[in-house]
């Protein structure tokens, strides 16, 4: 599923000046522990976590993760959007919770580990 039809199915706001409409996503990972989504994770994968610190952006370069949203109507913070932007990484944010963003994003086909 391309990022823009990800960003329309959760509302989401672009963060970054880096957004690629047209990145192509194949699954998802929805976690508050980096740990976590070092475990779970997939190359061309889309974080959703609720965590704001710059740990999500190194644990998204560490896994090949193309985008992350901010769920619960987190923003990034500064410097986590420039160091993002440096690592080719996209930020958005959604005021949906996790539970919801990620049964929207399940819904329309974008699975997570294991399938």
């Amino acid at each position: 599923m391309k990022l823009s039809e990800i960003a329309q199915l959760v509302k989401a706001e672009i963060c970054t000046k880096n957004y690629d409409p047209d990145i192509e996503i194949f699954s998802a990972c929805s976690a508050d522990l980096m740990s976590d989504v070092m475990a779970f994770s997939k190359s061309n994968a889309l974080l959703l976590t609720g965590l704001i610190n710059p740990q999500v952006i190194r644990t998204a370069e560490m896994m090949d993760i193309k985008a992350v949203i901010f769920v619960r109507g987190k923003k990034p913070l500064e410097s986590m959007i420039e160091m993002a932007e440096e690592k080719g990484i996209v930020l958005l944010a959604t005021d949906y919770p996790l539970f919801v963003a990620s049964g929207k994003l399940y819904k329309n086909g974008i699975g997570g580990h294991g399938e």
